[in-house]
């Protein structure tokens, strides 16, 4: 890590809970809440993964709004509480260690920024909303090339406005397949492995593995 100029993250599963949303309405959602939760960011992620294939992009406000209908008739969910989940999914709760392990970083005076799916709005929102904005140099949202990751033209972003080279990135997300895309395109991509699961075969492993973003700090 002693080549590295900026850090990266992913926004969602790494910096932010994505099954917040559901688990604020679990009285009203009942048991089934956290299933539900789970089926709603499968259903969410396969839809950005085959509108980059077929090449008909939607942004990512809109595919978490069509994979929250798929969810709902899924599990059987009252129509009336998808107003409520859309809001609560603008506004998801960032994890624990978050916000401390970004203060160490930025007095360290590493570049830190996210490069995400989400639109510009969307993580600006959930920044700021976190009281985060302060920590972040840049927001790369993957609709300014209009297609989502795992696409090399998403993780060209950082490298063409930094003017750095790749392994001078570290890369960190809780999705394995977000961090063999990022692995596979030259990043030192590193794991946070929140869930104790089980690493993809995709023609990458990652040197470091973490269970929060705690662990970076052993690392810089």
């Amino acid at each position: 890590m002693k080549n590295i100029k900026a850090i990266i993250f992913d926004a969602y599963g790494t910096l932010f809970d994505v099954n917040s949303a559901a688990e604020k309405c679990k009285n009203k959602i009942g048991d089934k809440w956290e299933p539900f939760a789970n089926f709603w960011r499968i259903t969410q992620l396969e839809y950005t993964w085959l509108r980059s294939l077929m090449g008909r992009h939607k942004n990512f406000w809109q595919i978490t709004e069509d994979s929250l209908d798929k969810s709902m008739k899924v599990f059987k969910i009252e129509s009336s509480l998808k107003s409520e989940l859309l809001n609560l999914y603008k506004v998801l709760s960032p994890f624990k260690e978050v916000q401390e392990t970004l203060k160490i970083l930025k007095e360290k005076n590493y570049k830190l920024a996210i490069l995400s799916n989400g639109t510009p709005s969307l993580i600006n929102e959930l920044v700021k909303s976190n009281n985060l904005e302060n920590f972040f140099d840049d927001i790369f949202s993957i609709e300014s090339v209009g297609i989502y990751k795992p696409s090399s033209q998403v993780y060209d972003l950082p490298i063409k406005k930094y003017n750095i080279k790749k392994n001078e990135v570290a890369f960190l997300s809780s999705n394995t397949w977000d961090v063999s895309g990022g692995g596979n395109y030259g990043f030192e991509a590193i794991w946070v492995n929140r869930n104790s699961n089980i690493f993809d075969k995709l023609d990458y492993k990652p040197k470091i593995e973490i269970k929060d973003l705690s662990g970076l700090l052993n690392e810089f």
